[in-house]
């Protein structure tokens, strides 16, 4: 398999694992061993969806695309530690560990890993829009549902697992476009000059 198709793959688990997320929150989804697992997940998988379509569009997406790509990344790698320390060590600390841990450090971090994903989603999108190599209505799903999804800390939950479902169709469309891009990503990225026609 390629590099479109793998991270294509990666990017249908990442939306599959948003739903199920938000079906475990909502309580329409049990609570299983399993389901608390596989939750932190969705980050990572989307961490390579998104070098995906970053390859896919860095020919046209320019500096911006860059930016995009490094703040999204660095937030949804952010988010994956975020996620794992919220299933797998504070639910072995006293109430007051974790309490003192959010009002200190910890707690700044989550904030700055916050702010970092919803300015890496915003520029990305743009930047994804901007190089018209992806749909414009998945980019913006992604964009609307992860802006609540990245602010599960002020954000009613109804609005913010509302987000993770929007941001998993939109995972999901670009993924659709992945799988079908031209497997030559040299050839993708390689934009065209204005006003110079291609040779053959």
């Amino acid at each position: 398999m390629r590099v479109y198709r793998v991270t294509a793959a990666a990017g249908f688990a990442c939306a599959l694992l948003l739903v199920v997320n938000s079906a475990r929150r909502a309580g329409f989804l049990a609570e299983t061993a399993l389901t608390h697992a596989i939750a932190p997940f969705a980050a990572l998988t989307g961490l390579l969806a998104i070098t995906g379509i970053y390859l896919l569009i860095r020919g046209t997406a320019g500096g911006l695309g860059l930016v995009g790509y490094v703040l999204n990344s660095a937030g949804l790698a952010g988010a994956f530690a975020i996620e794992y320390i919220l299933h797998f060590v504070f639910p072995y600390l006293g109430g007051g560990t974790v309490s003192a841990l959010l009002a200190g450090g910890t707690g700044r971090a989550f904030l700055v890993t916050s702010v970092a994903l919803v300015l890496g989603v915003l520029t990305f999108s743009a930047a994804a829009i901007r190089s018209r190599a992806m749909p414009v209505a998945a980019v913006v799903l992604y964009a609307a549902g992860m802006i609540p999804g990245s602010l599960r800390n002020v954000m009613p939950l109804p609005v913010y697992l509302g987000g993770l479902v929007l941001a998993g169709v939109g995972v999901a469309w670009m993924a659709a476009r992945l799988w079908s891009a031209e497997e030559d990503p040299v050839a993708v990225a390689r934009p065209v000059r204005r006003g110079v026609t291609p040779t053959a």
